[in-house]
């Protein structure tokens, strides 16, 4: 076996070994409730009419099902984090939900959508339809009604159920990389400037998760935005092709620092709930020197001409040594990464990887109604 091939099978082992010391094969929750974007969709935009689809080679290469819809190689940050949640099977895509028995629904929905933002209009201009935040609060409406048939036509039932799960979300980095970044497409650009415009996502990002908690949410995760101005597609079309695009970067952190304050200022007003922050930009730079390299693993089309469309090329090629790349296509990590993020999500290294507490915690907490 090549000398490659060989470090890409010990470092899968290892993370795979790492991951499982964290999982203890009960439950900690009832249910997970996944909202998102192309970083936790398993499937929701297939049947869409949308440039952002991942439902071919050599998307799926490590999953067991192939190429399903999932933005990576293999597992994607929703999976990871529903095994160390204790889940046996991965939480169902809504797509798939629809036609599921009712012990399925039961145990949580998965509603990202590849391309999705706060804002509506995010993607749409230039990738087609996809389902906002605001759509997939809707569709999470749908199945809380659904629930309550479930339990006896009850909704004191369903939302006592619904109180127990754990929900995260992971929205915002489209409004930056298929909003605010394009100008040729949105008008964002030239109405806001950065803290303006991080000002007006965190005011509608605020109603958005206070309609969550209408709908019985109670242990709510917020995953902040990652370092876009790192990823491959940053690099390749506003910076020189080398080094991370730092005025992007201090962008995203604009909205993060408002997020954190967020934060304190829903579990100030909801007495009754525990939002948390996850610092996505905290988890995912401190990879280990394993995993050094930050090209992307697939084959991606030329993005300028292709207005920043960045995804794998069809039946493309992918490298052989997967489990030391940080990036699989030009925006969307490796399962390897992933791994590594949602282990620090669930049980904080470091105590700016979280805050106030971790996933891990916030499963434990018991919270009335």
């Amino acid at each position: 076996m090549p000398m490659g091939l060989k470090v890409c099978h010990l470092l899968l082992s290892l993370i795979l070994m790492d991951l499982s010391k964290w999982v203890n094969g009960a439950e900690q929750v009832p249910c997970y409730f996944i909202f998102g974007d192309s970083l936790w969709d398993n499937g929701n935009n297939n049947a869409l009419s949308t440039k952002a689809k991942a439902n071919y080679p050599p998307y799926g290469i490590d999953f067991p099902e192939g190429a399903t819809g999932r933005f990576t190689n293999g597992r994607n940050m929703g999976d990871i984090l529903a095994q160390l949640l204790g889940f046996e099977n991965f939480i169902p895509s809504f797509t798939h939900a629809s036609n599921a028995k009712d012990q399925e629904i039961l145990i949580g929905v998965n509603y990202a959508s590849g391309g999705a933002g706060i804002r509506n209009e995010t993607a749409r201009n230039n990738l087609g339809p996809v389902i906002s935040m605001d759509m997939q609060l809707q569709n999470h409406q749908n199945t809380a009604s659904r629930i309550a048939k479930i339990l006896g036509n009850s909704e004191k039932s369903a939302a006592k159920h619904l109180s127990k799960c754990i929900y995260s979300v992971g929205v915002g980095n489209n409004d930056y990389i298929n909003n605010y970044l394009l100008p040729q497409f949105y008008p964002t650009n030239s109405s806001y400037t950065p803290d303006q415009y991080a000002t007006v996502l965190i005011q509608q990002y605020s109603l958005q998760l206070k309609t969550l908690y209408n709908f019985g949410a109670r242990k709510v995760a917020l995953f902040g935005l990652g370092l876009i101005g790192c990823t491959p597609g940053s690099i390749a079309m506003y910076g020189n092709g080398t080094s991370c695009v730092e005025y992007i970067n201090n962008e995203v952190q604009m909205f993060n620092t408002k997020l954190v304050s967020l934060v304190d200022e829903l579990n100030n007003n909801f007495q009754d709930t525990k939002f948390i922050y996850v610092n996505t930009s905290s988890v995912s730079s401190s990879i280990p020197a394993t995993v050094i390299n930050t090209s992307p693993c697939c084959e991606v089309g030329n993005l300028t001409a292709n207005n920043g469309v960045l995804t794998c090329i069809p039946s493309g090629t992918a490298c052989p040594n997967r489990a030391e790349h940080i990036m699989w296509d030009a925006a969307h990590p490796t399962e390897t990464a992933y791994v590594m993020m949602a282990e620090r999500s669930y049980k904080a290294q470091l105590p700016f990887d979280t805050y106030p507490i971790d996933i891990h915690h916030l499963a434990q907490l018991n919270l009335t109604n």
